[in-house]
């Protein structure tokens, strides 16, 4: 019996010493680059609903039909804007790659103007569609774009989550910092603050809901905030669809000009 207890304490030291050793050994580059290889399936097409919220809580609501498909190195997305009338048919494109260095490429059509125009690297800080997220911000981040630094663990929304702080390499970049809470285990980013380049608190991103499809963890409402002005973009996805076998030729300019 003295023997059997002797065995157990010794099993509970070693267990808090294998766990104490993982989260030694779990860096923030490491948390950053297991978000950003999350598996999300192979394709996926849905449904977006944009909604813009002015301070005077007026809204605006926006829907898109979106399509995305991983092709190993590269992954690309497509939005085609439904409605109202005054952006429909609007589309935008984006191919992110795995290539370090490599910057997303993002194409938009304006159908009022029948061009479709390339957003430039100067642009990219630019807000989409009068949307709180930036160009960039609708891009892959890759990991190694910024240096990461594991702040503390804590509970968020009941969910135990890793606290990364990201500053960027490049100084010149449009944030100069920003704070992500991630779940353990789900790797997905909970809660995101963006700070601005004076270091104050420029945006908060917030998922709302997330959803297990066909096994793979799916984030199906985010609101992004605008802190400075009021102004807030919340996006759900419906009849969320996955490896449905979408066609390559589907993330092209001329589709673009096209439409769905």
């Amino acid at each position: 019996m003295k023997t059997l207890k002797i065995s157990l304490i010794l099993l509970a030291f070693f267990s808090l010493l294998n766990n104490s050793v993982f989260s030694q050994q779990l860096t923030g580059l490491k948390i950053i680059e297991n978000v950003y290889t999350r598996a999300v399936g192979d394709d996926m097409t849905a449904d977006l609903t944009m909604t813009l919220t002015n301070s005077s809580n007026e809204n605006r609501v926006r829907e898109i039909k979106q399509f995305s498909k991983d092709f190993g190195d590269l992954e690309k997305k497509i939005m085609f804007f439904v409605s109202p009338a005054d952006v429909k048919n609007t589309s935008f494109m984006s191919w992110s790659y795995d290539e370090a260095g490599k910057d997303d490429d993002q194409w938009i059509y304006l159908p009022a103007l029948k061009k479709t125009k390339r957003i430039s690297s100067d642009s990219k800080s630019d807000y989409f569609m009068g949307s709180d997220f930036t160009y960039d911000d609708l891009g892959d981040r890759q990991p190694d774009q910024d240096v990461h630094k594991l702040l503390r663990e804590e509970k968020l929304n009941g969910e135990d989550c890793y606290v990364v702080e990201s500053i960027p390499k490049d100084k010149d970049y449009m944030y100069s910092k920003t704070i992500t809470w991630i779940i353990k285990d789900k790797w997905i980013g909970l809660k995101k603050e963006f700070y601005d380049e004076d270091e104050e608190l420029l945006k908060i991103l917030k998922v709302n809901k997330y959803e297990d499809i066909n096994g793979f963890w799916i984030i199906t409402n985010t609101e992004m905030k605008n802190e400075q002005k009021d102004h807030k973009t919340i996006m759900i996805l419906k009849n969320v669809k996955i490896n449905t076998g979408i066609n390559d030729d589907k993330f092209t300019e001329r589709i673009m000009t096209r439409g769905i």
